[in-house]
């Protein structure tokens, strides 16, 4: 076995939360923690929701929201603990560690997750028992288990849907949650469960992936889901396989406990690099795959009916209408997801003022938020509040699109700086680019490394980094060793009915080329483009010779450099 599979070995990974507990308790610095229970202990913190970060004695928490729904009341509690306990210290520059965002700031993940940073030992407990009284958890949030169950952020409220899912959502979380026989798989289990036409949920991109369906049975028509299965980004990307299953709502945790129970006996935990499920249905196959999890279902399912899936949203942002007469949502641009801890309470504190009592604050994908259930004439003074003139709804292409992972500020893995880069730039395209008018998003995901965080491989444009070695006088520090922070650059992702993983076109293209690059690219693509044609699908028609070619036009060091090391 692997060294992270010896550590779980040593101790089931749950029984971390209560020694976590007592480290708070005694106050113990990383150095105590680690003499007490030795290093993989860092390992099994990750199913208490904690990563550590680059900074000693700091953990990244990770908050699940089960397809992104949260009450106002939880929303602001997840505001109120990241503004009383996400704080830096002085000597990591306090209020004023990040120019542009300070601190006491959240991340909305592209999981639907929450994640704060600069959360001590000692104030885990708190963080805890606020969650508790309004039903949120860090369980499992990272380790090898079932991560958060993601589902579209417009649940129930756009006619576009078959159903609403959120409820078989719950149930699949709080089935996998705790449960001990299901907490040490070989990796990291992501699962996607959407009654969405529009599979905004990303069922091709993960490992369990269900969609609406419908078939006839004894003479009746039912709803339920089709199953895709082994998908992923990283090293090795893949998209989902279909398997010949329908599964009716009520049979869907049987189903996917069935499928983790198939990981979790055949999976390989030898070698950590290739021991995602995607690679063992792609050893085995995905009938031999289907075979093996019906053999381990304890209900027959049926074979496959009618799929409703029927193409791929990639964001909720703007003002839409809800089923409901008179009732609208607002999807608000977060660009990278980071806001203040403040600022997202004050949010839910205007859904509650604006809103119904069904008022919710959605996660989405895309690292943006939508406030659920407000009346017509509420919209406009939902938009007026202060938090909402950072976040609105009505942004530039680039910023509706940019998404970007944590980065080397806070990743142990990350190479190159991400989230500050990533608004930076956004906003200086907006302003540089005059993109086709029918064109509302360029999805730009900035990766910091190559475990692909920001979903690189299915934007328009993608990138992930690494350091560069200049190789002329173009660097800006002539005097160093010409080494800068740089990325390769990709180009032609996209899910949905046309799914198909960008190409990394050019390789160690230094930081400071991208937007020139990027500046010839769109004077092309405005030049060639078909009507209606968007950019990705523009870069798969040219070849990727005329692509690089394009690129090399600009004023810039482009093609001058090398990854660092190679």
């Amino acid at each position: 076995m692997n060294t992270v599979e010896q550590h779980k070995q040593e101790k089931h990974p749950l029984d971390v939360i209560e020694d976590l507990q007592g480290y708070a308790d005694e106050g113990l610095s990383f150095a105590e923690i680690e003499e007490e229970a030795g290093g993989g202990e860092w390992e099994r913190l990750k199913w208490a929701g904690m990563y550590t970060q680059k900074q000693d004695d700091f953990f990244m928490v990770r908050t699940k929201v089960p397809g992104g729904y949260l009450t106002p009341e939880q929303a602001e509690v997840i505001g109120k603990v990241t503004d009383d306990l996400a704080t830096a210290p002085e000597e990591h520059g306090g209020a004023e560690q990040n120019e542009l965002w300070g601190d006491a700031y959240l991340d909305i993940t592209t999981r639907q997750d929450i994640q704060k940073h600069w959360i001590e030992v000692e104030d885990v407990p708190e963080m805890w028992e606020r969650y508790e009284e309004v039903g949120l958890t860090t369980i499992q949030g990272c380790g090898d288990s079932a991560r958060n169950v993601l589902g579209c952020p417009a649940a129930g409220l756009d006619d576009h849907e078959c159903f609403d899912a959120q409820p078989v959502i719950d149930a699949v979380s709080e089935f996998f949650t705790e449960n001990r026989e299901y907490a040490n798989l070989p990796r990291k289990f992501k699962m996607t469960i959407t009654g969405c036409t529009h599979d905004c949920a990303q069922s091709q991109i993960n490992d369990v992936g269900l969609v609406p369906a419908r078939k006839e049975i004894d003479g009746q028509q039912y709803y339920g889901f089709h199953a895709r299965l082994g998908g992923g980004l990283s090293d090795g990307p893949r998209m989902a396989s279909n398997v010949d299953v329908f599964i009716p709502p009520e049979d869907t945790v049987e189903f996917c406990r069935a499928v983790a129970q198939t990981f979790k006996e055949l999976g390989d935990r030898h070698n950590r690099g290739v021991c995602r499920m995607r690679y063992l249905v792609e050893q085995v196959g995905p009938e031999k795959f289907e075979e093996a999890v019906r053999d381990r279902c304890t209900v027959d399912l049926p074979t496959a009916g009618e799929g409703l899936t029927t193409g791929y949203r990639g964001d909720h942002v703007g003002v839409h209408d809800q089923k409901e007469e008179g009732l609208q949502y607002v999807g608000f641009n977060v660009i990278a997801g980071r806001m203040g801890g403040d600022e997202f309470a004050e949010a839910a504190r205007a859904a509650k003022k604006y809103g119904t009592d069904e008022a919710s604050v959605r996660l989405a994908t895309d690292q943006n938020f939508l406030i659920t259930h407000i009346p017509e004439e509420n919209v406009e003074d939902l938009l007026a509040e202060p938090f909402a003139r950072e976040y609105q709804p009505d942004p530039g292409p680039f910023s509706r699109g940019a998404v970007g992972c944590t980065g080397n500020e806070f990743c142990n893995y990350a190479i190159i700086e991400t989230k500050k880069r990533t608004k930076r730039w956004a906003r200086e395209l907006d302003e540089r680019i005059d993109v086709p008018d029918e064109i509302d998003v360029v999805r730009t995901h900035m990766s910091g490394c190559s475990a692909s965080c920001a979903q690189p491989q299915i934007a328009d444009i993608g990138f992930r980094g690494e350091t560069v070695k200049l190789e002329d006088e173009h660097s800006p520090n002539a005097e160093g060793d010409n080494i800068v922070e740089g990325m390769d650059f990709g180009l032609g992702g996209a899910l949905g009915a046309d799914n198909e993983f960008l190409d990394w076109v050019e390789t160690a293209v230094p930081a400071g080329a991208v937007i020139p690059a990027i500046e010839q690219l769109f004077e092309a693509y405005a030049d060639e483009r078909t009507e209606g044609e968007r950019f990705y699908e523009w870069c798969r028609r040219v070849d990727n010779d005329r692509l690089r070619d394009v690129m090399r036009q600009a004023d810039a060091p482009v093609t001058r450099g090398v990854a660092h090391g190679d």
